[in-house]
């Protein structure tokens, strides 16, 4: 059984933007998670980094409105993007999401992979397809966790999964797929073993030489 790499649980809040000029400078490695309001994309993060309230969960989709950053060392961080769909905000507001995504997804040279949340129930909507079709204009990798497969049998969870896979390999070189569920952790492995890849940490030094 993997253990979870210490670089992740150490991730600090750094900032929140509404802008591409608010964010740090353009360096570094960067990994951006997005996807529905309700698909699950803070209690993932929350898992992922073995933090319970790094990212708010709610009840209330729609709760991340910006652009957050948090800093896992000097040069490495996640990015959480402001979640789409069902948010109960004004259709200005939704619009401006888009755009600060789109221009964020296509533009941040630093950005090494989309984590794209898919709840295992609802996936590929137009959405998720549009987030999809960005990544392959500048061959960004992505890698999308089925969340919520604690929800279905296993076989079905499954079958959901090969069929996602079977259209990636038909229409998204750059895409990948896995399950994955923050209530019992079932593919938070996978997960990390996707981002130490993005964030060559494989080529890093002993982490303790940074620490202090």
């Amino acid at each position: 059984m993997m253990t979870q790499p210490p670089i992740y649980r150490r991730a600090v809040f750094r900032l929140s933007a509404r802008t591409l000029n608010q964010l740090p400078p353009d360096c570094g490695w960067e990994v951006a998670f997005a996807g529905r309001s309700n698909a699950g994309k803070s209690s993932a993060l929350n898992v992922i980094t073995g933090q319970k309230s790094l990212a708010r969960t709610s009840k209330t989709p729609g709760r991340t409105q910006m652009i957050n950053l948090f800093d896992l060392d000097t040069e490495r961080r996640l990015v959480d993007l402001p979640g789409y769909g069902f948010a109960k905000v004004p259709e200005a507001v939704r619009r401006e999401w888009g755009r600060a995504t789109e221009r964020y997804l296509t533009h941040r040279r630093c950005l090494r992979g989309l984590i794209l949340l898919m709840d295992v129930r609802h996936p590929l909507t137009d959405l998720d397809l549009q987030l999809l079709d960005w990544c392959e204009l500048r061959l960004l990798p992505s890698h999308t966790l089925l969340t919520k497969v604690d929800k279905l049998s296993r076989g079905k969870a499954g079958a959901v999964l090969q069929k996602l896979q079977n259209r990636y390999a038909r229409s998204y070189r750059c895409a990948t797929a896995q399950s994955f569920s923050a209530l019992d952790g079932r593919g938070t492995e996978a997960a990390w073993s996707v981002l130490n890849d993005w964030f060559q940490l494989a080529e890093m030094p002993p982490l303790d030489r940074h620490s202090g």
